[in-house]
């Protein structure tokens, strides 16, 4: 390769890289002190309880059918066990494997129950799904937790929620293009768990939505053209969280509405998942622990200009 060739090749690669970094997935999911890690968006994939999404890309518009569980999303293979009232920690990192890069927009929480089937068989298309916390701006509202997100995100399941296997869709909106109409940038992701119990509340159907239908682009936290404006001044998109969602007390990080918040934390070293609730477990391995990077891993945006 000749030196000019060589130049054109690394100019052009560093133009590429703000695309691959500027989005972002959902890694990594803490329940309980349980550590539990994603597939690199199209890499070969592992058993993981997060079902893996084909590209770091944003989901762009309200009627994508993409919006409920992410890019392509393919059913996961594991679920994990929780309890009413477990913790959870949502790990985000940036397409190049790096930190969460974006920081204007909510943080919101979905579950649905995995009807009539199991959750590896589950088609997200047909969830019905009810809000459960939505994280917004710090005190002040200058400042929205998205900013700090790769710390990660914190929630707590609805301590009387009633036992099932469940999808819990976290999503982050991006809303740094929002000013104009169809902006907004949807980074969903679905995450297969079984709770225990003998709790009772379950969701009315008059706080269920579908992905698409339950947002629209001219939703007014999905179209904000003034989200620049100091103070902010915003509006959740979606139906309310349910009232059974109720907010824990947490003295040593701040809360928002109905909602665990934004803070920072470690995340445990292993952790084991399920084939089958009620099953044998089976031990995450060590491929999945170090975020496998083969070439198959990169964005289509870079596939396809590395190809090209």
């Amino acid at each position: 390769m000749s030196y000019c060739s060589y130049q054109q090749f690394s100019l052009s690669f560093l133009a590429l890289l703000p695309l691959v970094s500027a989005h972002g997935y959902l890694a990594q999911v803490v329940i309980d002190g349980n550590n539990y890690y994603g597939n690199v968006p199209n890499a070969k994939p592992v058993p993981s309880i997060i079902r893996q999404i084909n590209d770091v890309d944003p989901v762009m518009g309200a009627s994508n059918p993409y919006l409920n569980c992410g890019q392509d999303a393919q059913l996961a293979l594991l679920v994990a066990n929780a309890n009413s009232s477990s913790r959870l920690q949502f790990w985000w990192k940036g397409g190049d494997g790096g930190h969460w890069p974006h920081n204007t927009g909510p943080i919101m929480t979905y579950m649905a129950q995995c009807v009539d089937t199991t959750y590896d068989q589950y088609n997200s298309t047909n969830a019905e799904w009810f809000k459960i916390e939505e994280t917004g701006l710090q005190p002040g509202n200058m400042v929205w937790y998205q900013q700090n997100i790769s710390w990660p995100a914190n929630v707590t399941l609805p301590p009387t929620l009633a036992p099932g296997q469940y999808l819990i869709r976290h999503e982050i909106i991006a809303l740094h293009d929002a000013v104009a109409m169809g902006g907004a940038q949807f980074y969903p992701s679905c995450t297969q768990v079984n709770i225990q119990g003998d709790q009772s509340d379950v969701a009315p159907a008059s706080d269920e939505v579908t992905f698409p239908g339950g947002y629209s682009d001219d939703d007014p936290g999905i179209y904000d053209p003034t989200v620049f404006n100091r103070p902010v001044q915003y509006t959740f998109a979606g139906p309310p969280v349910v009232s059974f969602a109720t907010p824990v007390s947490n003295s040593s990080s701040p809360t928002s509405s109905n909602s665990s918040s934004t803070t920072m934390g470690t995340p445990v070293p292993s952790s084991t998942a399920s084939g089958n609730a009620g099953e044998a477990q089976c031990q995450v391995s060590t491929e999945q622990a170090t975020f496998p990077c083969q070439p198959r891993s990169v964005s289509r945006v870079m596939r396809r200009w590395w190809e090209s």
